[in-house]
């Protein structure tokens, strides 16, 4: 038991459904304890009532009385919980100690906190003492509506999202049935796995957005996609290694082209220029003869000596330069130029 306690007076007894009962008090005067005379049935005890030091007079003391109402009143303001009528009874008690009594014992703080303010016999510093335990309170109050606050916010933009999200698939189904989720989720996993740079990277994510908000009965949707699946298609930082072992690319020479001695010799010197050097930029062969002499074979026979694979692209009979290059993507029928059409064909 504590040296210190309260005098209180039973204003209401409440019987309640379990059987149990509440009891409504109120405190009157703070005591001490001298001794305890009897614990059975119950506890009796000599006390001596304690008076309250009251210095109403001095203009520090009435400060700190405003600070105690203004303080308590926020933390009502901030907390759900409290009815805001206590605002209005904090108001209207005019007695000093009576309030710093109602706003102690009322406070949200633990039991230990709450009886040392009670064995407070200065007035003053009992002032102090709640002043301080109220600014804490006020901090955590405003800490928990914020972070109360912040937690709403998100979730009415998650449900905001989640409402637009169904708008729009609701849409799109009026439209023209089911969207290509499937194929754009698929092609957006292959791209995750590519070694894009930088560049190729954004430019194949905001395509992919468009699709994801595009229907495919857009005249668009088809130009974009097909654009995706070309980047998709193309081999990024993915090489061959190259195999410059001369005796190996003699022996592919010789088993598929018989005879062109200085032909062979000119390539294998090639070949030797690059396996020293490691410079791609050497000169580029070019074979110049009539049809059916084995230009194109010979070509062929390179690719297989080195490891690489192998593309052929005829350029006979074009007078568009678009064709080798490309067209621009925003033309009826656009395509990949013959080049890029090749390299994802031997990817």
């Amino acid at each position: 038991l504590g040296s210190i306690g309260t005098v209180a007076k039973i204003v209401k007894l409440i019987k309640m459904p379990d059987g149990g009962t509440t009891i409504i008090i109120q405190g009157k005067k703070r005591f001490e304890l001298l001794n305890i005379t009897t614990s059975d049935p119950y506890f009796k005890a000599k006390v001596a009532i304690l008076p309250d030091d009251e210095k109403l007079d001095t203009v520090s003391f009435k400060a700190m009385i405003d600070s105690i109402k203004d303080l308590a009143t926020q933390i009502i303001q901030l907390s759900p919980s409290l009815p805001t009528e206590a605002s209005i009874i904090l108001k209207n008690i005019e007695n000093p100690s009576f309030l710093i009594n109602f706003v102690s014992s009322n406070q949200n703080t633990e039991l230990a906190e709450k009886q040392a303010l009670l064995e407070m016999n200065d007035i003053t510093a009992r002032a102090e003492r709640l002043i301080q335990l109220l600014q804490r309170e006020l901090q955590f109050a405003e800490l928990k509506n914020k972070v109360t606050n912040k937690t709403k916010t998100e979730l009415d933009k998650q449900q905001r999202e989640y409402f637009l999200q169904q708008q729009l698939k609701s849409i799109k189904d009026e439209l023209g049935g089911e969207h290509n989720e499937k194929e754009v989720a698929d092609m957006k996993k292959k791209g995750e796995e590519k070694k894009w740079t930088k560049a190729a990277k954004e430019l194949f994510e905001s395509n992919i957005a468009k699709l994801e908000r595009m229907h495919p009965s857009t005249p668009d949707y088809s130009i974009v996609y097909n654009h995706c699946s070309l980047m998709l298609d193309l081999p990024w930082e993915d090489y061959t290694a190259d195999n410059y072992d001369l005796s190996h690319a003699k022996k592919v020479l010789d088993t598929e082209h018989y005879g062109m001695t200085k032909i062979k010799n000119r390539i294998l010197e090639y070949l030797a220029v690059l396996k020293l050097k490691g410079d791609m930029k050497s000169p580029i062969l070019c074979f110049v003869g009539p049809p059916g002499i084995g230009k194109t074979s010979l070509g062929k026979s390179i690719a297989t000596a080195v490891g690489r694979k192998y593309a052929r692209v005829r350029l006979g009979g074009l007078h568009d330069e678009s064709e080798i290059r490309g067209h621009r993507k925003t033309y009826i029928g656009a395509m990949p130029g013959r080049i890029l059409q090749n390299i994802r064909k031997v990817k």
